[in-house]
This record gives C-alpha cells, structure tokens and sequence, in this order.
C-alpha cells in the first residue's frame, strides 16, 4: 500500500477473484530505503499534538503523500476534507498515540473503497476490546454478524478498535494480520488470504540462508512454534480468531501474485508435501540461563514453586524450564535482567533453596527446529545434533516438547547463525 503503483496492484488482486469480498488494508509503508512509514509520522504527529496542541508539522508529509496517491490514481473524491478532519481531530485526541497511529490506516481505506467503488466499513463498528484492553472475541463476532449481514464488498482498516469507553486503541504493530484474520472468522470465510511483499514463509531467514526454500504447508501449531521464535511474516495473534473456526490462511506475495505462497491449515488438512522431516527452523539471540544444583530436589516439595514466585515477583516471563532429578535450569530474555536484576534474582534463588552450586550463562541463543514429520520418523534428533557437532556447535541446553513437534538448542550468541545453517544444510541440502 505504499504508492498508488502498489494500490493499482491490490486493485487487480482483488477484481481478479470476485470471491475476494472483504478486504482489510495497512497504512502505506516505505516506498524505498530511507522513506518513513506513515505509521511512523502519525507518532510524531501525537507527539507534536502534545507538546503543541497542534501537528502541522508532522502531518504535512502524511498529507503530501496521500493526495499524491490520489492524484496518481486519478480519483475525484474529496481527500482534503478527509485529511483536514484526521489533522484536526489527531490534534483533539492527545490522551494516547493510539488513535494518531490509526489513521494511516483509517486514510488508506477511504482511498482503497473510493478506487473500488467498495463499501468502507470502519474497525471501530465492530472490533470491541474490553477494560483491560483484551480484544472481546465475542461481542466482536456478534457485531461482525451485525454490520456485515448486507454488505457484499468492503474495505476495511485494519490495526485497530474501539475499547470499552469508545475510544480508538490499536493492536501492537502489524495488527492489520489481526484484523484480518477477525473479519475472516466473523464471517465464516472459507479462506483467509494474507497479502504481503513475500512469496510465504521461509523454512528460516533468508538473511542467514539465502537460499531457502519456501513452505509450501505448514500447520497452526508449527506457525506458533516458529513465529514465537522469530519468523515474522505474520502476526503472531492473528492465528487465533481463524484457528477456532478451522480456516485455513494463505500467505500470498502483492508483487508475485502467481506465486501459491504458504498455506496454514489445521492439522487435519495438513498435506505432507516432500521428504522433508522437519518444516522449518527459527531463533532468537540474547537469552540467559540461570543453572542450578541441589542433591535430592526432586523431593523437595515447593522446590521449582519458590523459584518460579521469585522470578514472577520481578515481573519477568520464563522461556524454558528444562530439569534433571537434580538439576534446573531457568531460561530468560535477557533484556528483563539489566540494572542489577540479575544479580538480585540470584541472590534472592540463593536464599530461598540453598542449592549445592548455581552458575549463570550469559548470550545464549535459542534455535527452534520445528516440523510434523519429527513424530513419525526415527533419527531426527540424531541427525540435527550430528549436524551440530560436525560444525563445531557446542550445544549448552536441549528442551523438547511432549507433542515432539520441536527440538529446541542452546547455543552461544556467536554460533546462532552457524548453528542455523547447520541444520538447514542437513535437512534440505
């Protein structure tokens, strides 16, 4: 959605199936390197409206860029008594930045219905949050049920709602997936397109392994598995409101609208396509482990309770919790452990179980090898730790699920790419 080149190109998307009847947009993003996304400016426009009471200065690219859209798609309506409005009222509404941050969404769906000639239905007629500022699943089904009962073609903004005191409050950033993926179970869709600047999701970053192949199906389990360890081609909430209704998604390229992309289906229309055992492989870097020892702790009761109470009394989430009979391990991000909160946390375990030994390893990474195939076929796990160690991968930690939907590796921060690597070349080399 970043130029009218690219609305041009959704236009054809969309008029080529007349099955494509709702269609949610985002705001326009980076028309090359050094451009700023419109999402971007509406911040500094909150910003401004802040500390000024007003936002000339911000809204005027914001402004300069949809009129050019609409001047370079050739439309009659309006656009100034729009954007005089979204200026006035960012202006207005300095209680948070999230109504600021929906207008480019807001403005990119006046201009999309206006070009297809579609009804405009704004997110805030039907997406609900309620007071602690969870989207209302519900209620929001129900209105869906109500606005779109006589509505054939819409466009829709997506990122964000209304909450509970009829206020605008966004998603976190990408939530156009969210909507999207609302709208499609709302009304029962019998399939969810995702339209992005990719050709589907990768087996893992393309950054790492330039060469990697594209997933052609993967399941709603594996997507969560590998979007929590860091793809990011969708969302990662927006599997939810299509999974309880068992619609599956397409992950399609704007650019390369010929390209099948990725579907994501529930497990039991999972199509094994290819020998591969395995269907993808993600990470994160910067996590650290807090080892401990004791003799005997498995007859401690209360042992792992108190740790765990002494980590959720710093408000800090726990990403793994592998154990031996006397052993535990506590994985964390390390960015919840800065300014002495280490420190803190280990003292506090100290005084609270007296283990025999504690030690704590810092800057290690997190590689997650995820796939359907790892359940029914033996040496999976043989092969990805030979992989490892015929690469000199000193592996510090293994955790594997009870569905053995993945294995997931400790490694040092400066083996994480060498580690991915690794395993891909074992697995689709």
């Amino acid at each position: 959605m970043a130029d009218a080149k690219a609305i041009r190109q959704v236009e054809s998307i969309v008029r080529a199936d007349a099955d494509r009847r709702y269609i949610v947009v985002s705001a326009p993003g980076k028309r090359f390197k050094d451009d700023i996304k419109i999402t971007d400016l509406l911040y500094k426009c909150y910003e401004e409206a802040v500390e000024t009471g007003k936002c000339s200065e911000f809204f005027a690219p914001v402004r300069a860029r949809f009129k050019e859209i609409v001047n370079d798609l050739g439309l009659t309506f309006d656009i100034d008594a729009v954007l005089d409005e979204t200026e006035e009222a960012i202006a207005a509404n300095t209680e948070s930045a999230d109504f600021a941050a929906s207008r480019g969404e807001y403005l990119s769906a006046r201009v999309t219905a206006e070009l297809l000639g579609y009804k405009f239905i704004d997110a805030t007629e039907f997406i609900r949050f309620d007071s602690r500022g969870n989207l209302n699943q519900a209620y929001t089904d129900d209105k869906i049920k109500n606005v779109f009962a006589d509505v054939e073609y819409a466009v829709i903004p997506g990122f964000y709602g209304k909450n509970s005191y009829g206020k605008i409050k966004t998603f976190s950033r990408g939530g156009s997936d969210i909507t999207g993926s609302i709208v499609a179970g709302g009304v029962d869709a019998d399939l969810y397109e995702n339209w992005t600047d990719v050709s589907g999701f990768m087996v893992c970053d393309p950054r790492i392994v330039p060469e990697t192949k594209i997933i052609k199906c993967i399941t709603y389990k594996e997507l969560r598995e590998l979007s929590y360890m860091g793809a990011s081609v969708l969302h990662a909430e927006a599997i939810f409101p299509v999974m309880k209704k068992r619609i599956s998604i397409n992950i399609r390229n704007t650019f390369e609208p010929q390209a099948p992309g990725t579907m994501i289906v529930p497990t039991e229309k999972y199509t094994h396509l290819g020998d591969n055992v395995i269907t993808g492989i993600a990470g994160k870097k910067d996590f650290t482990v807090i080892f401990l020892e004791k003799s005997l702790m498995n007859a401690e009761v209360g042992f792992i309770r108190k740790i765990l109470s002494i980590v959720e009394h710093h408000g800090i989430c726990v990403e793994h919790v592998p154990s031996g009979i006397d052993t535990l391990s506590i994985i964390i991000e390390s960015s919840y452990l800065k300014n002495g909160v280490l420190s803190d946390l280990v003292n506090e375990i100290r005084e609270s179980v007296a283990p025999d030994y504690i030690h704590v390893t810092e800057n290690v990474s997190l590689v997650a090898t995820v796939g359907h195939g790892m359940a029914r076929k033996a040496g999976v796990a043989s092969r990805l730790f030979t992989a490892l160690a015929k690469s000199n991968i000193n592996i510090q930690m293994i955790d594997q699920g009870s569905s053995e939907l993945n294995i997931i590796v400790g490694v040092a921060n400066a083996d994480y790419e060498k580690c991915i690597k690794a395993i891909y070349c074992e697995f689709f080399s």
